[in-house]
């Protein structure tokens, strides 16, 4: 039964710990902690999460693109558990893109990413897999990657004017009526 997991905050040191490998990917621990994010992300309207988010400083992410309250325009994707993730191949091209981090509610910042990715990594059953990724799918990853390597998007905002509160980016970015009261 999967259970949700609290989300630690910026400050808490976890985050900017570099996270180990996942040594005993069949260990019941393992699957649990994989199905617990996978319920973390949904019920927190991410499209991911890093086992570092849950307190748990292993190389293990979930990308799980769809559209949500926090990201209207996601695409949709099956949600994927990443287990000791590497990134093996990128573009040149960056690309300034809006991102949140459940660990840093209430800010926005516009980070520079890679738009194409190819990353290798072993699934829950332990195959190794290889997939290229682009555009919000690349960031996605890219975003949870640096959580693995004890960083946060606030370290990869160019400028502090790149930054922005939640409410602003719903009126801004989004759109959203500037009645933010419901």
């Amino acid at each position: 039964m999967s259970t949700e997991r609290p989300i630690i905050q910026l400050g808490n040191p976890t985050l900017r710990q570099l996270a180990q490998p996942v040594e005993a990917i069949a260990d019941t621990q393992v699957q649990q902690l994989i199905d617990d994010l996978l319920l973390t992300v949904q019920a927190a309207n991410g499209v991911g999460i890093a086992a570092p988010q849950v307190a748990q400083s292993l190389r293990l992410l979930i990308v799980a693109s769809r559209p949500n309250p926090r990201y209207p325009q996601a695409p949709v994707m099956e949600p994927t558990a990443l287990i000791n993730p590497r990134l093996i191949a990128h573009s040149g091209e960056t690309v300034k893109g809006w991102e949140g981090c459940l660990s840093i509610p209430g800010v926005r910042g516009l980070v520079p990413r890679y738009r194409e990715i190819e990353v290798e990594y072993l699934d829950r059953c332990g195959a190794v897999k290889r997939v290229v990724w682009t555009d919000f799918v690349a960031r996605i990853f890219q975003h949870e990657y640096d959580h693995l390597e004890g960083k946060v998007f606030l370290d990869r905002v160019e400028s502090t004017a790149d930054l922005m509160t939640e409410q602003e980016y719903k009126v801004r970015v989004l759109g959203e009526g500037a009645d933010l009261g419901s």
